[in-house]
């Protein structure tokens, strides 16, 4: 069957992720505490990450590449000839990093710590090459992935990344920017489903997003004023569905570039859905398609 790209036009793409009745908007709650002191130079995608500092334990966690770093701050101002070259090779491995005022250090590294001016945030959990991971789903015969576009809430992701592992789906992609990674927070909420579900990482969504569709692969959007109910399309050929972020929704070129857009109808009094929700409703019908079917 030859693919068709069926997308909205550009007043009705995905632009805060809420789902009603009648092809109004999904809302993706953001529940997230708010605090008056919450530093705006740390993003929440790092938060309750392991923590390693100093000069020779970041370098060598760099070196070694046994554990997925995340992200690198060094303080402000910083001249020690070691730290330029943790962000020489930083850069060169495609680390994020970030220069902080020193004093903004005490919020994350104990009071006496000998930081020597730089500290990261770890991985709780392995990522897989996205390559190797589109590899093994372009050889399956129907795939169903989740690709996500700006995820921050760890307990969000968490609790997606549950549900692909229930519902037997074949991993995850995140983009490594403005969305959160692999913390132990994420790792708890997901009841060990990071020890089983691939996650990967990709510079850009919109090309993820070619690549799967030049391997036939359907690319479906959750939101907005979608015309098509999530149980009208057919989840039994390859699928990716694309979720995204709190608040925010789908990007619009993210949107345009779905094959399709769908929506969950909403019956009752509240007009929104978590996003983690969403995800569970919507793969569990591709589920449920796919058993009736096979």
């Amino acid at each position: 069957m030859k693919k068709k790209s069926k997308v909205q036009d550009s007043k009705s793409k995905v632009q805060d992720s809420k789902f009603k009745v009648q092809g109004s908007k999904f809302k993706v709650e953001d529940r997230r505490p708010k605090t008056k002191d919450q530093n705006p130079n740390l993003p929440l995608t790092t938060h309750h990450s392991p923590l390693i500092y100093g000069v020779l334990p970041v370098l060598e966690a760099l070196r070694a590449e046994n554990r997925r770093i995340e992200k690198i701050f060094v303080a402000d101002g910083a001249k020690e000839k070691r730290l330029f070259e943790i962000l020489d090779l930083a850069q060169r491995k495609g680390v994020q990093y970030q220069k902080i005022p020193r004093e903004n250090f005490s919020r994350y590294v104990e009071n006496g710590a000998n930081h020597q001016g730089v500290f990261a945030f770890v991985a709780a959990a392995d990522y897989v090459d996205a390559d190797e991971l589109l590899d093994e789903i372009y050889a399956k015969e129907n795939a169903l992935l989740v690709v996500l576009d700006g995820v921050e809430d760890p307990r969000n992701l968490g609790a997606i990344l549950r549900g692909v592992e229930c519902a037997g789906a074949d991993g995850v992609f995140i983009p490594e920017r403005r969305a959160v990674g692999l913390t132990e927070t994420v790792a708890k909420s997901s009841a060990g489903a990071t020890e089983y579900v691939k996650v990967a990482k990709v510079a850009n969504i919109n090309r993820l997003i070619d690549r799967l569709k030049e391997h036939n692969i359907w690319v479906i959007g959750a939101g907005g004023e979608a015309e098509t109910d999530y149980t009208d399309w057919d989840w039994t050929r390859s699928s990716a569905l694309v979720l995204g972020g709190e608040g925010k929704g789908l990007h619009r070129l993210v949107a345009e570039k779905c094959d399709a857009l769908v929506k969950i109808p909403m019956l009752g009094r509240i007009e929104s859905l978590n996003v983690s929700v969403a995800a569970g409703v919507i793969l569990f019908e591709a589920v449920r398609q796919r058993r009736k079917n096979g």
